[in-house]
């Protein structure tokens, strides 16, 4: 039977808003060195590349040996892309408060929520692939993260969901009995 890790899920997105709470603090207190601050935001944009590149990969592994259902799979890597796309979003928001040159497109009127709103614009078209923004990363920091989630959504769309089926395939047959 198939049931969400709702509890997991829970905590995954209480630790990508916790973690942005932070950062905002951390912005606040360490505004003497901005360099420093992006430079942490990145280095967190990298681990949590890495988090999600792993998570992804062991759900479709425990997918497929499960024999899980494509749409229940499909509704696994939706909640995971969810995860990705809040988490960048509030990574480039957190770079944006600290260098307003980070990213142009932004309204240099817009409020606190707007911007985060626009950067969660920028997270979910990078996401999908869309190709199209008005909003682009200008310092190296802020390209860096934004190639990360690009090459995360890449490996994500299309190692991970395109090999879904293949994989359980592949495993039907090395092992008969989960037939």
């Amino acid at each position: 039977m198939f049931r969400i890790p709702v509890l997991r899920n829970v905590i995954e997105y209480s630790t990508i808003v916790l973690l942005w709470g932070t950062g905002l603090l951390a912005v606040q207190w360490f505004r003497d060195y901005p360099l420093t601050l992006q430079i942490t935001i990145l280095w967190i944009c990298f681990a949590k590349a890495v988090f999600f590149g792993r998570e992804n990969l062991n759900q479709l592994y425990e997918a497929a040996r499960s024999n899980l259902s494509h749409h229940h799979f499909l509704l696994l890597m939706a909640i995971n892309m969810s995860q990705m796309i809040l988490s960048f979003a509030f990574d480039f928001h957190l770079l944006h408060l600290i260098d307003q040159n980070s990213f142009t497109g932004i309204v240099e009127t817009a409020s606190f929520w707007e911007a985060l709103f626009d950067f969660f614009y920028l997270s979910t078209l990078n996401f999908s692939f869309f190709g199209y923004s008005e909003i682009l990363p200008q310092t190296v920091i802020a390209k860096c993260a934004n190639l990360t989630e690009i090459v995360l959504a890449f490996i994500t769309v299309i190692f991970l969901l395109s090999d879904f089926v293949s994989l359980k395939d592949s495993l039907r047959s090395r092992h008969p009995s989960q037939k």
